[in-house]
């Protein structure tokens, strides 16, 4: 343990102590938001970023010690373990050397060269090997044995070179040198498979494409791999130029073995051996485990790029308990209306026909005038589907009805309102409502609280991600189940309004546990107290610790319930109280609370300076919530189509997604459009999350519509000019970031009508980009 820690503790530059800690409370059951939140004393001030690696990296690390042991054990049991090998296996520092180290005694099926020891030719393959002065067909001609199939000197010498090549192929420290050399110099090669050029149209960038294997980007790698897999693309790594005399490889291996091969009688052989050891075992095995790691790597960045863009939703601005309209805009079958209250309890649903071919336009207007008026909508969420602009108009001309009270229209991602719709929780929550109605529903409520109303949906359909149906499915579910997990605490959840999705993201519930909460607040009316949890079946003492401290009471018997100050830390609230004389509801909210008070004399062996200090900070700040103000964007009249969108135009938008290549942005045409990383500022930026993020409002400029391919090229830097045509886009598949040639700023920016933008930005822009 000790020494995982320290290993650890290096990886993260922070203390072994601190990382002793983090691993003991891990190990008792504690979630890494309730260790970030309420157990800084412990750990010294580890963050949750810290906490998540901390907790990822345990596992594997003590995987790697298991496989270990295994490897060590089974290399004693067949009485080969030396010294020198205990310590090698030892050193390792991940699974894969130590798979090297153990290569040469896994158990393995019958092979050519284990026949060619069987007939007696190791210790020919042995002496040709440990001295290329001597001539191999002279030394053959000892081991002609018809018997054992080895009829002339070409045979002997054939099981030599088996015996040879097996033992070239299994030297730990050669493989990791050849591992090295390919990672470094390896030239990753993509061509399109012969007779398959038209139906692999969409790989095209593709068909005769070469880079460095150590420079290829994630989303190329995938989209490579993608096209490999589905039998359009053929990926092959070369070490050396096309032509090369000598192999880089092949100079190697002979180096690693310190030979020195010129005229000696045995050089030409032990050069055929070093060629077929590198072209039939290690260049295959080597070009397989490099596309594998390719693969796993590429994976990670686009799993990471599917955390943050749900980080930015999730976290997205909440509008706040306000009546609620949404609107599930469709064409033939009709706009399906839903109104919610406040906390989003359901009032009334309807379905209008307001486009072709029903054409009930001024009928649809009335109904939309008569649910505002009824129900005092505040907002008006509609889905950015097909016919979402079209809607859009609608409800613009229904407000204008209004004489008062005028809600505010916002557009809204419709993405996963459908799974949602038909999942499993929807139908027990709304048994009696038709399944188009549901998602009405969601999108009102997600304008209301996005996080709320996301977490009841599977993170993967709201379609943020990059090549996410590519990668892992385990390692994505895990990676964005920590993300939702961190997003719901940091925010905190009311305990007498969450659905039992939202209150399973709690840290220490599970699915169990918050659906009998739910049981008991049906069964008993709504909690007053935090502690009335513990007498919620299994919400035991240890679930309780962990959870406690991110569930809030509003209007309850303790003003601290509402807060993020957790239970066990209440009596340092009581000393506060004491030494201010004031009743609690004058404590809560004050600001320079610090300042008033003798600080050292709350601290104590219970409660250290963190802890006092951050009860604190809470208290002057109770419930905070970590999200933005809510804003909205400006959709341009007129431009609802990708048709209608012209070179030049300067265009108001929203950030839907964000790739490693650049950021898509919704513009209301139901397409998004790309803003490649070299158009988003005029300075370098390795990563586009330095300047932007989904959620952002931005202006944008078009520089080039392909209606046919749907791709909408946009920038952020309004003085571009748009490229002449012929010239290669900003988007290249090779990844160069060419800057557009400036011009003056557009003479006249298109007049914004409305406020139709998708606030919370729920866009699924890779669902609708045309890959």
């Amino acid at each position: 343990m000790s020494s995982i820690s320290q290993q650890i503790a290096d990886e993260l530059k922070v203390k072994s102590v601190q990382v002793q800690a983090a691993i003991s409370l891990l190990d008792e059951g504690a979630t890494v938001p309730f260790i970030a939140r309420y157990r800084k004393e412990a750990t010294q001030g580890l963050d949750d970023n810290h906490l998540r690696f901390l907790a990822q990296r345990l596992v594997y690390l003590r995987e790697l010690n298991e496989r270990k042991q295994v490897v060590t054990l089974n290399i004693e049991q067949q009485g080969k373990l030396t010294d020198q090998l205990r310590k090698a296996i030892d050193l390792a520092e991940n699974k894969t050397q130590v798979e090297d180290i153990y290569l040469p005694f896994k158990p393995k099926r019958r092979t050519k060269g284990q026949i060619a020891i069987e007939a007696g030719l190791e210790p020919l393959a042995k002496a040709l090997f440990n001295d290329v002065h001597l001539d191999p067909e002279t030394q053959a001609k000892d081991y002609v044995n018809t018997d054992k199939g080895l009829d002339d000197t070409k045979a002997v010498l054939e099981g030599a070179s088996f015996i040879l090549i097996e033992h070239i192929a299994e030297q730990a420290s050669l493989i990791q040198k050849l591992r090295r050399l390919m990672s470094k110099q390896g030239q990753l090669t993509s061509t399109v498979v012969k007779g398959k050029n038209n139906e692999a149209a969409k790989y095209r960038d593709y068909f005769d494409h070469s880079e460095k294997l150590i420079k290829v980007p994630s989303h190329r790698a995938l989209a490579m791999l993608r096209g490999r897999n589905e039998g359009f693309l053929q990926l092959s790594i070369a070490l050396d130029p096309e032509g090369s005399v000598v192999s880089s490889a092949e100079q190697l291996i002979a180096e690693h073995f310190n030979f020195r091969l010129t005229q000696q009688s045995g050089a030409s052989f032990i050069q055929r051996v070093i060629r077929l050891a590198w072209k039939t075992k290690l260049s295959v095995s080597l070009e397989n485990e490099a596309l594998g790691n390719l693969r796993e790597q590429s994976e990670l960045e686009a799993i990471k790029v599917f955390a943050k863009n749900l980080t930015d939703l999730l976290m997205a601005a909440p509008a706040g308990e306000k009546v609620t309209l949404g609107l599930d805009p469709g064409l033939r079958t009709g706009c399906k209306l839903a109104v919610v209250d406040g906390t989003g309890k359901l009032l009334a649903t309807n379905t209008i026909f307001p486009h072709a071919p029903q054409n009930n336009w001024d009928k649809s207007m009335r109904t939309i005038v008569n649910l505002c008026r009824q129900h005092k909508v505040e907002l008006i969420a509609i889905g950015n589907g097909t016919g979402s602009r079209e809607s859009d108009k609608l409800v613009a001309e229904a407000i204008q009805m209004l004489e008062k009270n005028k809600p505010t229209k916002v557009m809204v991602s419709e993405a996963g309102a459908s799974v949602y719709s038909a999942s499993e929780f929807a139908a027990e929550e709304f048994s009696e409502l038709d399944v188009s109605l549901r998602g009405a529903v969601s999108i009102a409520r997600r304008l209301q609280d996005p996080l709320a109303e996301l977490v009841k949906i599977d993170p993967k359909a709201i379609g943020v991600g990059q090549y996410q149906h590519d990668v892992s499915q385990s390692l994505l579910s895990q990676s964005l189940d920590d993300v939702i997990e961190d997003c719901v605490n940091k925010v905190g959840v009311d305990l007498n309004q969450a659905s039992m999705p939202l209150l399973s993201r709690v840290s220490g519930l599970n699915k169990t546990i918050a659906q009998n909460i739910v049981t008991y607040r049906e069964e008993h009316g709504r909690f007053n107290a935090r502690k009335q949890l513990l007498k919620v079946a299994r919400l035991g003492p240890k679930a309780y610790e962990q959870s406690a401290g991110f569930l809030r009471v509003r209007e309850g018997e303790n003003p601290l319930d509402m807060s993020g100050v957790h239970p066990e830390t209440y009596p340092i609230v009581e000393q506060i109280i004491a030494q201010l004389k004031q009743p609690i509801e004058d404590v809560i909210g004050q600001t320079n609370l610090g300042s008033q008070l003798s600080m050292a004399s709350l601290i104590s062996d219970s409660f250290g300076e963190i802890t006092v200090n951050d009860v604190v900070t809470e208290l002057e700040k109770p419930g905070r919530d970590p999200r933005p103000e809510f804003k909205t964007a400006t959709f341009q009249e007129g431009v609802e189509k990708i048709t209608d969108l012209e070179e030049g135009m300067i265009l108001e938008g929203v950030i839907s997604n964000v790739a490693n290549f650049g950021a898509f942005v919704d513009i209301g045409v139901h397409q998004d459009g790309l803003v490649h990383i070299s158009a988003i500022t005029d300075k370098f930026i390795s990563d586009p999350r330095e300047i932007v993020k989904a959620g952002d409002i931005v202006k944008v400029k078009v520089l080039e519509v392909d209606a046919d391919r749907k791709r909408i090229n946009l920038t952020m830097r309004l003085t571009d000019k748009a490229p002449a045509k012929g010239q290669q886009k900003a988007n290249k598949p090779n990844g160069h970031q060419n800057k557009p040639k400036q011009q003056n700023r557009s003479k006249q920016k298109p007049k914004p009508v409305g406020n139709a933008a998708m606030g919370n930005a729920f866009a699924d822009a890779f669902a609708k980009l045309k890959k």
